[in-house]
């Protein structure tokens, strides 16, 4: 019988090498606090290839965290076949007792049953907007993310809602499924100087007060939904815009056109690190985030920690995410939005009350509970 304090867990490492957002964060922050959490496992980090990136700096202070990449010629050659096909030889080679796929996939299994095998799925959100997707990219995802579904001995979702969807879709038991959330990046949990935030208002031109919106800039975040609500608004506040652009920008800048929104009241911003995007947040005055659907909603975490109260969408993974004290909006209804973002806005004393107990709320999402919970699968299995 395996000793619990033994173990030696394999993981694809594809997206924390090579993502610097999404999913990459997510892989990152999952072994980074693992890692520190629990030292007495053996972790194999297998990558098609290992990049520089800065951002996973702390695997070299672990010595028992081992980068793995194809070593034959033909996987060398062909590292989507390796990731896909041919890793589990090598897992069984490494004596690898727990696999985790991180990203939504497990590679092929064989039927010897020797390694146990956990995915972690994100959202199905191509399954319930598939017209957000091209119909080559919602086939590969649907191969993909439906074997690891049938094949996983146990399966992670991030909420709820993600839990509902896999249990809809592909028709699995919801005893393999276990509800895991994520946590967000540890500077969203610092406070910021005076000095260091005026310096990032200065930089990117931040006017002394506004409403913030972070997210790729694409139909299902619902932008349109905030920027139809602010001529409707008795607070003229302008609105940040943190978020990479896409075809969508181009119908938002003919939309606010339309609705004869002043340019200058809408300030898009570019190239934000994830060092200076938590002071944005801390200096806003509300954050508004009336997307359509979600897996979970890091956004919303990230602003409960930054004290700064939340206006969100109803339905979907958003009431996990945001907690009683948010406030939760039909993101069709512009009205709704606009009367939202008036009614945080005329009471400094609601804007205290949702802070300070958004940031209580978070406390559920931090690192060393979610990890327990995770470690507590891979000791089940």
């Amino acid at each position: 019988m395996l000793n619990r304090m033994d173990m030696k867990i394999g993981f694809d490492a594809k997206r924390a090498y090579q993502n610097y957002t999404g999913l990459g964060n997510y892989s990152r922050d999952l072994l980074r606090n693992l890692f520190e959490n629990q030292s007495a496992y053996t972790y194999n980090l297998y990558t098609p290839k290992i990049t520089k990136n800065p951002n996973l700096s702390f695997i070299k202070t672990h010595a028992n965290v081992k980068e793995i990449t194809p070593t034959t010629p033909l996987d060398k050659t062909f590292k989507g076949l390796w990731r896909s096909v041919n890793l589990e030889k090598t897992l069984i080679s490494d004596e690898i007792d727990i696999f985790h796929g991180l990203s939504n996939e497990i590679p092929r299994r064989g039927k010897n049953g020797a390694i146990k095998y956990v995915v972690t799925i994100h959202d199905l959100i191509f399954k319930r907007y598939p017209r957000n997707y091209k119909a080559i990219d919602r086939r590969i995802f649907n191969a993909k993310f439906k074997y690891a579904c049938k094949n996983a001995d146990q399966i992670i979702a991030i909420s709820d809602q993600t839990k509902r969807d896999i249990i809809e879709f592909y028709d699995i038991s919801e005893d393999r499924i276990t509800t895991i959330y994520q946590t967000c990046h540890e500077n969203f949990k610092k406070e910021y100087s005076t000095e260091i935030k005026e310096h990032i208002r200065q930089k990117f031109s931040l006017p002394e007060a506004y409403i913030l919106n972070v997210g790729t800039i694409e139909t299902r975040k619902n932008l349109i939904g905030v920027l139809r609500a602010m001529p409707l608004m008795k607070n003229d506040l302008p609105l940040v815009v943190v978020g990479r652009k896409t075809k969508y920008f181009n119908f938002i800048k003919v939309q606010m056109q339309k609705l004869k929104i002043d340019p200058n009241r809408v300030i898009f911003l570019k190239n934000v690190s994830i060092e200076e995007l938590p002071s944005i947040y801390q200096m806003a005055s509300v954050f508004v985030y009336p997307s359509f659907f979600e897996g979970f909603g890091i956004p919303i975490i990230e602003a409960l920690h930054s004290l700064t109260p939340v206006i969100t969408s109803k339905g979907s993974c958003f009431p996990e995410a945001g907690g009683p004290d948010s406030v939760f909006v039909d993101p069709t209804s512009s009205e709704e939005i606009g009367a939202a973002i008036d009614a945080i806005l005329n009471s400094k004393e609601k804007q205290n009350q949702m802070a300070v107990a958004g940031k209580k709320f978070a406390q559920k999402f931090e690192p060393e509970l979610l990890t327990q919970q995770l470690l507590d699968v891979y000791q089940n299995l």
